[in-house]
């Protein structure tokens, strides 16, 4: 048993040793401390100052109502009924709060209409308190909007530049709540992998150990590793963190080909491969063209002119070949050999599809 364990680990530090070359990335690139992560924020609030822009309040209540409760909060009774704005545009306030946030720092927010105004250009946001998914207020916003678009004209000329309705406020809420952090898990740190693969654990798990020249890095499954810190100190903590997010490790990756046929485009990873294939590819094309034609009956006969359609089709088929796509073990002369069809990125998605229903292709497709 003992003599299997010894085999076990040799074979995996030969993996580790002459696995494919890649460029390396540091280790906070590509992974997370467990219990370190932003925390999202909400709010509904209100955008006043606009230039007539604003929601319309005989269609829908949004600004009426919350208008009028601001106003009697702030010691102004007002009936809602009777409040009719379009200067006055109802909003959705989002923000991430990142972690190790302190009381009074700043962070950026993005304002949102949820009514029917046509811009938040030239607005503020009145004072907006933003909550947790605990329901805690965590921080307060407020600020002018800065859309970077306009909408101008009415009736049948208008002109609309980007999203006037939704804009930010940079440094806009002001933190009253710190978010809880929890670094440690049972005493020890915990790192995920953004992206979960045995390979790459494993040689970050190597690449901490190597670094500190102890086993403090044990991989627990394909994307967590634990590590035991060397102490608990923040003075000795933090410049461990520092000096372990800064690690170089390469990390592995699975073959893929993304198809987004929306716009048709193909990314292919650098490990795809495809076996010995031939291909024959052709395309057939049919053009009909309407031509019009006058009619123009003979002088002194009484008809009338008339116009006449004309139509033609052209049908072209392309003559294809048989391509044959030797083996490949490398991305440029995966792209060499394709390009040798001459297709499209379009076609080169049916036929990347092809291949793989032929179980040529060594990779997993994934469309968009």
């Amino acid at each position: 048993m003992k003599k299997i364990s010894c085999l076990l680990l040799l074979f995996v530090v030969v993996m580790l040793v002459h696995a494919p070359a890649g460029y390396p990335v540091r280790l906070k690139d590509i992974a997370t401390i467990q219990g370190v992560r932003s925390n999202q924020l909400i709010g509904y609030g209100l955008v006043a100052g606009l230039d007539g822009t604003g929601d319309d309040t005989k269609k829908g209540k949004f600004a009426s109502e919350g208008m009028a409760n601001l106003l009697q909060k702030l010691g102004i009774p007002v009936d809602p009924n009777t409040v009719d704005l379009d200067n006055v545009a109802a909003v959705m306030v989002t923000a991430d709060l990142p972690p190790f946030a302190r009381n009074g720092s700043r962070i950026d927010v993005l304002v949102s209409s949820i009514g029917d105004a046509e811009s938040l250009r030239g607005g503020t946001l009145l004072m907006t308190p933003l909550r947790g998914p605990d329901g805690r207020v965590y921080a307060i916003a407020q600020g002018a909007v800065s859309v970077g678009g306009f909408s101008l004209g009415s009736g049948g000329g208008k002109q609309v530049k980007n999203h006037p309705t939704a804009g930010r406020i940079a440094n806009g809420a002001l933190v009253e709540r710190e978010p809880p952090s929890q670094i440690f898990s049972h005493g020890k740190i915990v790192l995920s992998l953004n992206k979960p693969d045995f390979m790459t654990v494993s040689r970050v798990s190597k690449a901490i150990n190597d670094a500190f020249k102890a086993k403090l890095a044990v991989p627990l499954d394909a994307s967590t590793i634990e590590m035991e810190p060397p102490s608990h100190d923040k003075g000795i903590l933090v410049p461990f963190l520092a000096a372990l997010e800064n690690l170089q490790v390469v990390p592995d990756t699975r073959a893929k080909v993304v198809f987004d046929e929306r716009t048709g485009t193909v990314v292919m990873g650098r490990d795809v491969m495809i076996d010995t294939v031939a291909i024959a590819h052709g395309d057939l094309s049919v053009q009909i063209t309407e031509t019009p034609t006058v009619s123009q009956p003979k002088p002194f006969s009484g008809g009338e002119t008339v116009v006449t359609p004309g139509t033609s089709i052209k049908v072209e088929e392309e003559n294809s070949r048989l391509v044959v796509l030797p083996k490949t073990v490398q991305i440029d002369e995966l792209v060499r050999a394709l390009n040798a069809v001459g297709v499209t990125p379009r076609d080169l998605m049916a036929i990347l599809q092809a291949i793989n229903a032929a179980g040529a292709l060594h990779a997993d497709l994934e469309i968009m």
